[in-house]
């Protein structure tokens, strides 16, 4: 039996205000592509179908065009459940009639072990599958202590004891399966994540998953992973890049070839869609820009551009840059620092003229950078005509 392993889609996510709506259409193409090719008969998706618990109808329309396509009228399964970002209740809403289509949707966690029959090999399927399970949606306080760590513990003891009271189930000629959406300790995060847990406490240990299952599917990591475990346990990571510290990663989902009692075998199927997240870094200033722009490098990509200038960037600048490359997102001036120059001692603060003192100001708040004496200008008159009114309560 074949089965596919994704997560972490975050339908409606957008990055710096720009819309990634068209990406994930891409991507959600790309995906029904593999799993025809792929002869996939079983498709997971590990929580965070969408970006935030209130997404756009847009995000909603292409989540059940995109799930009804992979099912493809029943004759592929596919499980999905809600992850952190997700709201439980109304990604269940629909359930009645996805499960007409084949199509499971979880919302809540619970107990039940879910039993899947493979048309095409007469495989059976039994899957534990747990959504992001916090307090509140468990509906229980785990513990009334403040101590991180043994918050951590019993929290994570709890986990395990539902999946250890689920998985008792387990048939020996069953493929067995786990998919949670959950942070087990020892995986690697990236600033895309918005934390499922205050400080460490909200953890799962590796060995809570026990050792019965054949695999364990697992949402929230961006990064694809396997964790260190007795059981292949594996996050798909996001089809995306939705931070730059996800910058020169690349995406897949998993696929599993697996029957009963065997290991399975796993594979990565990498991804395409997507324009690449880069980190420029210009030492040469903003010539060194257009050179790049020039030689047309990365046009596809969403640029995070790091400028190193001695002079102020003007707005004329800025909208040069981003009308000659429309990915540029973020353009962070690095000025060279004169130490000699901007560090002075209190006393020679108040012998220092006004307007010095604001071109002393600037560089400090820009890194050193030189204001232009227009702006140095604007201030002296603002100065000027806010003294005008009240001299007598002007304290030196």
């Amino acid at each position: 039996m074949r089965i596919l392993h994704t997560a972490d889609w975050h339908l409606g996510r957008t990055l710096e205000g720009r819309s990634r709506l068209p990406e994930q259409e891409q991507f959600l193409e790309e995906l029904e592509v593999i799993v025809k090719d792929q002869n996939i008969d079983l498709v997971l998706m590990a929580g965070d179908v969408y970006d935030t618990v209130n997404p756009p109808a847009s995000a909603e329309t292409l989540f059940y065009d995109s799930i009804s396509r992979l099912a493809d009228g029943g004759r592929r399964q596919v499980v999905a459940i809600a992850g952190n970002h997700d709201n439980p209740e109304r990604l269940a809403a629909s359930s009645p009639l996805a499960a007409k289509q084949g199509i499971t949707l979880l919302g809540m966690p619970g107990k039940e072990l879910l039993t899947i029959d493979c048309r095409r090999t007469g495989e059976r399927v039994q899957l534990y599958a747990l959504p992001y399970p916090s307090e509140s949606r468990l509906k229980e306080l785990i513990m009334e202590e403040a101590d991180e760590a043994k918050l951590q513990q019993a929290y994570s003891a709890r986990i395990a004891g539902l999946i250890q009271e689920a998985c008792a189930g387990f048939s020996q000629d069953a493929i067995r399966l786990i998919m949670s959406h959950v942070y087990v300790l020892g995986g690697q995060d990236s600033d895309s994540e918005r934390p499922i847990q205050v400080g460490g406490a909200y953890t799962v240990h590796a060995s809570a998953f026990g050792q019965m299952a054949d695999y364990v599917a697992l949402g929230h990591l961006h990064r694809p992973q396997a964790i260190k475990a007795d059981i292949p346990i594996r996050y798909s990571g996001s089809p995306l890049a939705y931070s730059f510290s996800e910058a020169g990663q690349a995406k897949s989902v998993t696929v599993l070839d697996v029957e009963p009692g065997s290991p399975p075998q796993v594979e990565e199927v990498w991804l395409s869609s997507g324009r690449p997240l880069v980190r420029w870094k210009a030492e040469r200033g903003i010539a060194q820009v257009y050179e790049w722009l020039e030689q047309g490098r990365e046009l596809q990509a969403w640029i995070d551009l790091e400028l190193h200038l001695e002079q102020a960037l003007s707005m004329e600048d800025i909208q040069r840059l981003r009308k000659l490359h429309s990915g540029i997102l973020n353009i962070r001036p690095i000025y060279a620092s004169d130490d000699s120059r901007i560090e002075e001692s209190e006393t020679s603060w108040r012998n220092t003229p006004i307007d010095e003192v604001f071109r002393r100001f600037y560089q400090r708040q820009t890194g050193g950078a030189e204001p232009e004496p227009e702006l140095v200008e604007l201030f002296l008159r603002l100065l000027e005509e806010s003294e005008e009114p009240a001299q007598s309560e002007v304290v030196g």
